[in-house]
Parts: C-alpha cells; structure tokens; sequence
C-alpha cells in the first residue's frame, strides 16, 4: 500500500536526504574540476592538453543533458541517478591508473557524464520531493554550494599531504556517501499520491532499451524554444558566464600553480567563489526588483568576466586573487536566479523541465569549448597573455548581447532601452 504525503506537508526526513544528497552531488563536480587540472600538471601536459582534458568532460554530457530530464522521468529519478553515481564511484580511481593523454581523455569524456548528470538526478528529486516549492528548492541550492566550497578545500589538504592516489581515494568515498544518500532518498511523495489518485501503478516500470534512448522530440522540443527571444538572450548569457568556469578549470589552475600557491591555497580560491554565490544568490530577487533583469544579466555576467581576466594583473597576492574570486562569486550568484526567474516567466508551466535540458545543454558546451580554446591561445601567446586576449572577447560578446537585450519589447510594448 502506498503512502500518501499531504499537499502541503513534505516528507521532512526525504527533504534532508534530498539536501544530504545536493551536497555530495556539486562537491563532486568540483573535486574533478580541481584535481584533474592538477593531475595533468603533475604528469607533464602542456596548457592544451590540459584545456582538452578539462573541456571533454561535457562532450556526452552536452549530449544528453536534455535527454537526460525525459528518461529520468521515464524511468524513475532515484533509480537512473544511482546507477550514474555508481559508475563515477567505479570510474574515479582509474584516474591514477591512466599517465596517458589519449586514455585519460577517454576517461574524463566518460566519468565526466555520470558526475554531471547525477547532480541532473538531485535537481529532479528535490523538484519532486519539495513540490516545486522554492523555500525547499532555496535550502537544497544553499546545500549544494556548501558541497562546492568544502570539497575543494578538502581534496587539497589530501593533494599536497598525501598525493595522487589518496585524492582520487577520496573522490571515491565522496561517491559512496553520494549513492547512499541517493539510496535513503523516498521515492517521490507527489508523484505516487498523484498515481493513486488516479487508480494508476504506482511501481517502478520495467527497464527497457528504448527508454534509455534519446528521442528526437525530446530535442525538437527544446530547442524550439530558443526562437523566443527572451530564452534565446538568457541561453547567451549562460553560455558567456559559464566561460569562465571553463577559464578557472583550466588556465587558471595552471597559472596560479605556476605563482607558487599550493594545492590547498588552490582550494580556497575555488571554495571563496562558490561561498560567496551562495550569499549572493540570497539577494538575487532584490537585485531583480532593484535593475532590469536582462541588462543586469549581461552587466553583471561583463563584471564577473573582467574579475577572472584581471587574474595576471593581481601580482601573484593571495589576497587579492581571493577578493576576485570572492566579489566574482557575488555576481554570478545574484545572476543565478535572475536568470532562471526570466527564463521561467518565458514559457509555460509545462515547458519547465525542456527549459531545463536546454540550459543544460548551453552550460555543457561552454564548459567544452572554452578550456581547449584557452589552452591554446596560452601555449600560442603566453598563459597570463591568454587572460586578456579570451577577456576581451568575452567582454565584446557581452557588448553584443546587451545590444540586443535593448533591441527587446517589453510587456508595454515598448524596447528596454
């Protein structure tokens, strides 16, 4: 007999698990995004290996992040999402085992899907489990930068005392505790009392091949949102701002590794940036209130490009890259749900989830196609060199974005600017 939930009373002990769960699952993006930067730089590969290496990770991920959405909702969250968590546990002390270029590539392309697509699994369960409702959604998003800001500061105390084996150890065990908070994870309250209510099987559906295939609908879908013009500004800007989370998997590491700082040093510099968007992300609805959201976007995305490019500029100071980092994590934080709020109010309800793949699949191409980039302009011109150069491109795709967001009708009729 199934368990009926109340529509305004969640299960609390699934909430916990889901929030336990979107810890775990955003740490573990970022222990790769630090350490496999710094194991390249430990087996000798130059700044575009390393950029390859870095950028592959979202190839297949690219692929099927809209995929993704639809089979998890074929199939079950819960059941999809630990066999993904289960193959980047079983993944990631192979890392140690791979010296070479091309088997290591392999590897990252690989267990870069399983990683980034079981955060996709979290962000669907705490969706369920917390009825859409956003003072749960808030609690699992101040979970999952806690994950980003601790992860790397752990896993680079155990770099710089311990070595490569024990790093890539502990990213396994961070995956054990993943799965089983995954595994304490309820199935989905509303989704069952929903199939009750409707004389509908609540059991899981049997697993077959054809589930687990994309479909072109799934795609068409999508994109097909891209001809509005308020989505089709928001994807640009996630694909701007999102470079430079490409800039700092790849060329910044090897810059910052260069100037001395150590592997823990390193963590901090990550953790500082993702502490402060979880504060910022807090004034998101204020700053919203306060500007027009679309030139807010554009502006503060501008701003927190010119943060990361000034890097060279900062002399090799600790403290003044932390403050980079740190005022660079406010404006990508107030940005966040500015973005999802415009991209919301831009379909309807029933065009949430395809809304979300689309996102995705932006987020997954700019993480693919930044880090090579960057790693060749630095072998070409020089690493500090190579922060100008994609800084001023960057900058000047801004520019372009924000010419079109005043081109833009708002609900009066009349353009933004």
């Amino acid at each position: 007999m199934t368990t009926t939930v109340k529509e305004d009373a969640p299960d609390p002990r699934g909430l916990m698990t889901v929030y336990v769960a979107g810890f775990f699952s955003m740490g573990m993006l970022d222990l790769f995004a630090f350490l496999v930067p710094l194991y390249a730089i430990a087996l000798g590969f130059s700044a575009t290996e390393i950029g390859i290496l870095v950028g592959s990770r979202g190839l297949l991920s690219m692929v099927f992040a809209i995929h993704a959405g639809a089979c998890m909702d074929r199939l079950g969250a819960r059941r999809v999402t630990l066999v993904l968590i289960a193959g980047a546990i079983a993944l990631a002390p192979l890392y140690a085992l791979m010296p070479h270029f091309w088997t290591l590539l392999i590897l990252q392309i690989v267990s870069g899907c399983t990683v980034s697509l079981n955060y996709t699994g979290t962000q669907t369960l705490i969706a369920q489990l917390g009825r859409g409702e956003a003072e749960y959604i808030g609690r699992y998003s101040f979970a999952t930068r806690m994950g980003t800001a601790s992860a790397p500061i752990v896993v680079g105390l155990v770099w710089d005392f311990a070595g490569i084996w024990p790093s890539f150890l502990f990213v396994m065990a961070w995956g054990v505790a993943l799965f089983a908070a995954v595994w304490a994870i309820p199935d989905p309250g509303v989704v069952r009392a929903e199939a009750d209510a409707a004389g509908d099987d609540t059991s899981a559906p049997p697993f077959r091949i054809a589930d687990a295939l994309p479909r072109w609908s799934d795609y068409a879908q999508s994109f097909a949102m891209m001809a509005i013009p308020a989505v089709a500004i928001t994807i640009a800007v996630i694909f701007v701002r999102n470079a430079t989370s490409g800039i700092q998997g790849s060329v910044y590491v090897v810059y910052v590794e260069g100037i001395g700082m150590t592997g823990t040093m390193i963590g901090v510099l990550f953790a500082a940036i993702e502490a402060m968007s979880g504060i910022g992300s807090l004034f998101g609805g204020r700053a919203m209130r306060a500007f027009e959201p679309q030139r807010m976007m554009v502006v503060s995305t501008a701003i927190a490009i010119a943060l990361i490019c000034i890097t060279p500029m900062l002399g090799g100071v600790f403290a003044l890259l932390l403050v980079a980092q740190g005022l660079r994590g406010v404006m990508q934080g107030v940005m966040q749900p500015v973005m999802f709020s415009v991209q919301s109010k831009a379909v309807g309800a029933h065009q949430q989830g395809a809304m979300v793949g689309l996102r995705q699949s932006a987020n997954r191409i700019a993480a693919m196609a930044v880090p090579p980039l960057m790693g060749w302009v630095a072998d070409r011109w020089g690493v500090a060199e190579s922060f100008y150069i994609l800084g001023v491109g960057l900058i000047a795709i801004c520019g372009l974005i924000y010419l079109a967001v005043l081109r833009l009708p708002q609900p009066g009729g009349r353009r933004t600017g």
